[in-house]
């Protein structure tokens, strides 16, 4: 049915307004997206706040007396502006209030980080903060309209002086577009303001009152596409036990606790059981499975739960009655202009009321010392009366800066007889000279408004600023592989006959342990292979002859390969890699030829070769009919390489006559200090080439060490690590300690002896308050520090180490360093080269190579 055959409601068939259903539906439609986007949805970048918002505000100020108030009373207030209804109001004002900026609550107003909601609105109490009294109400130079049935007036916007919508954050769906603002550092806000006024570059980024870790990578300036990872901090207690004391933002401690529940359910990890101990702060307890390793279920926690999550910032903000995506450094910066602007407009008004005053002043003093109240005795109209007052000011209006009015002229008819009478000259004369003085100081400021506004929001840091740090770490997340972490919770089997693979054959061949979203490679006899993911039961192809866990990109899985090739029914022979192929692809390693067989075929985790016998058929003409080949000669090529030719008469059988040694040698592996993981990308610190027996030792702050294995899993908290290298045994290192019970500090050198992983050993005096304060692993070093003798004067000391103390047992305390008054500074120096004078006091330094400790 067309448009026209529609126009036909009414009996002339033709509409009122002769517009088609579609044409009034285009207008009801984007009627109703405008409303929803200005009216409800999207904060106007005035004041940064939603309507609802604004008229809670607005109520709050009107019923604020410096007491409590309580909600439902608040609420049923502000209806008086709001007409979508009481829920609506009360939802918003706990929302405003747990931001803990703007309101002051009493009572129990929910936490947002469990998910517990407020108590009913008859219970709960709240007042404005003295923050939102000075920052965002002044109605001298407030805009105001009617409300919505026009029985009263609301502000358009609220005078903010403050970028409340940055401090806060905001989140709206709209018709067609949403707004989602994270929240910023309330100091870092007020410090990048001053940097705007001053013309410095500034940065921001979110943080949040649940804490946690923020990687901001992809920020973008929070406009539309950008998108920032969040974390909580799991710490690991021990090896069966992860704590978790803060959340991700947006998510509570109930979803996150079902997330975790969920994935353990799913087989995805393995927990024993999870504890929930929030009270005033978050402490969420994991309990693992012995032998489940902790590192690889913090990172699948990360992977498959809400212990992370992505958000994606979209600044969108109204501008002139109209949405606008912006940037957060742009809102910063029109936040910032328009604080500016709002400061101008109150010194502005201030200046009108003082030049008033001023000129009132000024009328009363003429009027009053030149007796000019005489004259109007007998005036018997009012008419009379401003005529003769206006006559007689006419000789002392050079005197007065703008012109006297009729309702000036009423003020001075209105003083009293009994202030006449007791009139003060000086007491005038000093009063108009404040006015003046201050007039002055407005001016100042005015002319000056930029330093003012700085000056401004300075005083609002210093006042306001307290306990408000960054409660959001920043940091470089690491990509984290659901393959890697996947707990292995099937049980893998093979039908090599038959072509089948999968973990529900359990009556076949047992392979490995797998988890359901792992790949598999599987090789058959006839040089065909493919990668494949894990399922209950996959036909694959007749004849395999081998199949595993699928590894990515590992090019220490070397495959040593002899096949017949049947179209000559030469014997050739390779090695290769594979780090990446498309899944389900069919790949030959063989040159492809119908009838081609795997002759010989070895899957070596760390490259290594090894020596075969080949023994040819009886029926060769070859005269030797056995013959040996080292895989060690033949280089590691890529998996679409033919091979070489090892004989081109007919073998009979291959067998391995020895294994060999790593062709490539041990794997480089680099930390990555920022993220704590290990790598072999080239990020970060280089630890060393690492073979299967290598371990990695850390010394710990706290005076404890630990070795670890370098598995990439491995999961390192840099900011407790003193020290972290490859374990070499034969290094001798060297520590400084303090025993916090005598106060004596020590040094003492000796060489690691334990071999075990993942136990801590402590180096230091078990007594309060003993502190591990330096580690080197330098042969020869000397130490440096500082100590004040009796009068107070401060001294140098240094000491070569190797001199002072022989090698000895871990455990032993060492040997006390001195007992200087007040010891400090302390730095351990490496020595290049020791050369001795007479004296035996030269010591030759190298003084870039220093590891430092101020007291």
């Amino acid at each position: 049915m067309s448009d026209q055959d529609i126009n036909i409601i009414n009996s002339d068939n033709k509409l009122s307004d002769d517009r088609s259903i579609s044409d009034m539906y285009k207008d009801w439609f984007l009627d109703y997206a405008s409303y929803v986007i200005l009216e409800r949805a999207v904060p106007k970048i005035n004041d940064g706040l939603k309507p609802v918002q604004r008229r809670i505000l607005h109520s709050m100020k009107e019923m604020h007396d410096s007491r409590y108030h309580k909600v439902a009373n608040i609420i049923g207030h502000t209806m008086q502006y709001h007409p979508h209804g009481d829920k609506a109001i009360e939802d918003a004002l706990v929302s405003l209030a747990q931001k803990d900026l703007l309101v002051d609550m009493q009572g129990n107003w929910g936490d947002p980080r469990t998910g517990d909601k407020a108590a009913a609105a008859r219970y709960i109490e709240a007042r404005l903060t003295q923050f939102s009294l000075d920052v965002i109400f002044n109605k001298n130079i407030t805009i105001f309209q009617s409300s919505y049935d026009g029985r009263k007036k609301e502000p358009v916007t609220l005078p903010v002086k403050f970028p409340l919508i940055l401090s806060q954050g905001a989140e709206g769906i709209a018709v067609g577009l949403s707004t989602k603002i994270l929240p910023h550092n309330f100091v870092e806000l007020i410090k990048s303001s001053i940097k705007i006024l001053k013309n410095k570059q500034f940065t921001i980024y979110p943080d949040f009152y649940t804490k946690g870790m923020i990687d901001i990578q992809n920020y973008n300036m929070g406009k539309k596409g950008g998108r920032v990872r969040v974390r909580c901090n799991i710490d690991i207690l021990n090896k069966e036990t992860l704590i978790i004391n803060d959340l991700p933002y947006s998510v509570t401690t109930e979803s996150l606790i079902d997330s975790v529940v969920k994935a353990n359910n799913a087989g995805k990890i393995k927990i024993k059981n999870i504890e929930d101990n929030t009270a005033e702060k978050i402490e969420i307890i994991i309990h693992l499975i012995k032998g489940v390793s902790p590192n690889v279920t913090v990172d699948a926690l990360y992977a498959f739960t809400n212990c992370e999550i992505s958000l994606s910032p979209n600044c969108c903000i109204i501008v002139d009655n109209k949405p606008h995506f912006i940037s957060v450094n742009e809102l910063l910066k029109i936040s910032t202009n328009n604080t500016v602007h709002l400061l101008k407009k109150e010194l502005e008004y201030k200046l009108l009321l003082l030049e008033n005053k001023w000129h009132i002043a000024s009328l009363e003093r003429i009027f009053i010392e030149q007796k000019i109240y005489r004259f109007i005795e007998d005036c018997t109209t009012w008419e009379l009366i401003l005529s003769t007052i206006h006559d007689k000011l006419k000789p002392y209006l050079e005197k007065l800066k703008k012109e006297v009015t009729d309702n000036d002229i009423a003020h001075l008819t209105e003083i009293k007889i009994k202030r006449i009478s007791k009139y003060d000259i000086n007491k005038q004369l000093s009063m108009i000279k404040q006015h003046e003085v201050d007039i002055k100081e407005i001016k100042i400021n005015i002319n000056d408004i930029i330093n003012f506004s700085i000056d401004y929001f300075q005083k609002l840091l210093e006042k306001y600023g307290f306990n408000r740090n960054r409660n959001t770490l920043i940091q470089e997340f690491d990509s984290i592989s659901m393959r890697r972490v996947a707990v292995a919770n099937h049980k893998l089997f093979i039908n090599r006959k038959d072509g089948f693979i999968g973990f529900g054959i359990k009556k076949d061949e047992y392979i490995c342990k797998c988890s359901n979203i792992d790949n598999i490679i599987v090789f058959l006899d006839d040089g065909t292979y493919l990668v494949t993911q894990v399922e209950e039961k996959k036909y694959i192809g007749k004849n395999i002859i081998y199949a595993a866990i699928w590894k990515k990109n590992d090019n220490h899985m070397v495959y040593n390969v002899a096949y017949e090739d049947g179209a000559t029914n030469f014997t050739y022979i390779k090695r290769f890699a594979v780090t990446s192929l498309i899944k389900d692809k069919i790949y030959n390693l063989t040159r492809g030829s119908e009838n081609s067989k795997v002759l010989y075929f070895t899957a070596n985790p760390n490259s290594e070769s090894e020596t075969i016998n080949i023994f040819l058929h009886s029926k060769s003409k070859a005269k030797n009919k056995s013959l040996e080949y080292d895989f060690d000669s033949l280089s590691i090529k890529n998996k679409n390489s033919k091979g070489n030719i090892l004989t081109k008469h007919t073998v009979r059988k291959i067998n391995q006559k020895s294994s060999g040694s790593s062709t490539l040698g041990g794997r480089d592996i680099w930390l990555d200090e920022n993220i704590g993981r290990l790598n072999a990308e080239q990020r970060g610190l280089y630890l060393g080439s690492f073979n299967s027996d290598d371990k990695i030792i850390i010394f710990y702050m706290d005076g404890s060490y630990e070795m670890t294995s370098f598995d990439f899993s491995n999961r390192y908290k840099m900011s407790d690590i003193s020290l972290i290298e490859r374990f070499d045994p034969q290094l001798i290192y060297t520590l400084l300690h303090k025993d916090g019970k005598t106060k004596t500090y020590y040094i003492k050198r000796f060489r690691i002896e334990t071999n075990s992983i993942g136990k801590r050993f402590n180096l230091i005096f078990e007594a309060r308050g003993s502190k591990s304060l330096l580690i080197s692993n330098f042969s020869k070093l000397s130490i440096d520090y500082n100590y004040r003798i009796l009068n107070g004067e401060k001294k140098n000391k240094s000491i070569y180490i190797n001199d002072f103390i022989d090698i000895k047992g871990w455990k032993a305390n060492g040997k006390k360093l001195d007992n200087k008054r007040r010891m400090s500074g302390f730095k351990f120096k490496e020595i290049v080269d020791k050369e001795k004078n007479e004296n035996n006091d030269d010591i030759k330094l190298d003084p870039d190579n220093e590891l430092t400790l101020f007291k």
